[in-house]
């Protein structure tokens, strides 16, 4: 059983890391003695240098890596306790985003968001209904029958979020979501996630972009050698390109 003491109703954080640290191999401290509350529903831009500490984070809440001392716990769950045969069943609540898209390019839009559909054994009519669901949502119905590589850059983004929301995660983790987009479609992109927010999904972007973060007035959270220093409500970006 992994899910910690008891709580009353549904107030606990989504996220909640406890003197969390990662030391890697080489004696490098990735994340040192982290304390941090994550409500539901927040949109956290989690910023700062490369090398920071910031693709640490991510890994640790998805359980791609584990913690050297501490405790993560997501929902109210130990992340730290879970068991290797149960890390699908955990990742069921967190839909990923990527900056290189990872679509599956001999699938068409409708099959690649239908895919992690099928991965947590959803049934054919519930494929049926929320597919065409979460492309009309993200603005593609109409390219349903298309292939990745018949897509812009924004176009197949906007298809790695539905395929990310599809399963109606309590949280979405995008990393870079925007690297390899222009201004234009990186602000459509953050609309769609923005929306998705407002609807009650808890978002964590790890980003550089400073004219995003600057725009979207969110909360950012600053990590430098693998340290929290900045927590801000309505923060910005704070570093220079």
């Amino acid at each position: 059983m992994t899910t910690i003491e008891t709580r009353m109703g549904e107030n606990y954080f989504m996220i909640e890391f406890r003197n969390a640290t990662k030391i890697y191999d080489n004696n490098v401290f990735a994340l040192s003695n982290i304390n941090l509350d994550i409500d539901r529903g927040d949109f956290i831009f989690l910023v700062g240098p490369s090398g920071a500490g910031k693709s640490t984070f991510i890994k640790l809440i998805f359980k791609e890596i584990d913690l050297t001392t501490g405790r993560i716990i997501v929902l109210g769950e130990d992340v730290t306790k879970v068991k290797r045969d149960r890390i699908p069943l955990y990742r069921r609540k967190i839909g990923m985003v990527f900056q290189d898209f990872r679509l599956i390019p001999t699938l068409n839009v409708y099959e690649n968001v239908a895919f992690a559909m099928r991965v947590v054994e959803a049934s054919e009519r519930e494929i049926k209904k929320r597919v065409p669901m979460v492309l009309a949502m993200v603005g593609l119905s109409n390219k349903f029958k298309c292939f990745p590589s018949e897509l812009s850059g924004g176009q197949q983004q906007r298809i790695a979020i539905a395929r990310a929301i599809v399963n109606n995660p309590s949280l979405i983790i995008a990393d870079e979501p925007t690297g390899n987009l222009d201004p234009e479609t990186s602000l459509e992109i953050m609309k769609i996630l923005n929306d998705i927010n407002h609807a009650g999904t808890t978002i964590i972007m790890a980003t550089h972009d400073k004219s995003i973060v600057d725009h979207m007035k969110k909360r950012v959270i600053a990590i430098e050698k693998g340290v929290i220093v900045r927590d801000e409500q309505r923060g910005r970006y704070g570093y220079e390109d």
